[in-house]
């Protein structure tokens, strides 16, 4: 869940878009413009370390080979994802307590969205650009008055000052853990947090069942 103080969260038909979100010590540092190869070089050159020691999140699809490839061969480390890179854009914008530096890769526009509130709320940094999969998809952008080579940045895809941003795990996750059952009781693993503050909570809460049973049979 995403909040922002006004109606500034960008909206579109387009179903994907091409993302690199990196944390705070490579924010400014990115380009979606230029190759996986150089925007690593500059993340690496921010944070005064090697290629080599960088982790890049990538979701496991077909339309990545190329991109896994050149990664590969410039000397970073790939972690392959089958889903959820909402949350894999948090851990890259959390490199210190992820070991995640950098995510890269075509995902879904409207995730691209949400973890733009979340990377905003830590001060990391995200681009975005419009992935139209056919031309019926690239003449939808021009109706919306989106240029389908346009970057965005994260105040774009996010706009405002007071954004709040939540997430509970329901299945394990490398960020959340998911939800588990033990007798009456129910264990949840939430972050929360807020852009103004700078604020981020981690939860984890016991929910006793038979007071909630209690409480909505009232």
């Amino acid at each position: 869940m995403a909040l922002a103080d006004r109606d500034t969260l960008l909206q579109t038909h387009c179903f994907y878009m091409e993302k690199l979100v990196v944390g705070p010590k490579a924010r400014g540092a990115i380009d979606l413009r230029k190759s996986a190869t150089e925007n690593l070089l500059r993340i690496a050159e921010a944070e005064e370390r090697h290629i080599e020691d960088l982790t890049v999140v990538v979701l496991d699809r077909p339309r990545h080979e190329q991109l896994l490839a050149e990664i590969r061969r410039a000397g970073a480390r790939v972690m392959l994802i089958t889903d959820g890179d909402v949350a894999a854009g948090i851990m890259a914008a959390l490199p210190e307590r992820t070991g995640i530096d950098v995510l890269m890769g075509i995902g879904g526009a409207t995730e691209a969205v949400l973890t733009a509130c979340a990377v905003r709320c830590i001060e990391g940094d995200i681009q975005c650009r419009l992935w139209p999969r056919d031309q019926a998809e690239r003449e939808l952008v021009g109706e919306e008055g989106f240029d389908p080579d346009h970057v965005f940045p994260a105040d774009e895809l996010s706009g405002g000052h007071n954004i709040f941003f939540a997430a509970t795990g329901i299945t394990d996750g490398e960020m959340l853990g998911g939800v588990r059952f033990a007798g009456e009781q129910v264990e949840t693993h939430s972050v929360v947090m807020r852009s103004y503050s700078g604020t981020i909570r981690w939860i984890d809460a016991v929910h006793d069942l038979r007071k909630l049973r209690a409480r909505t049979s009232e």
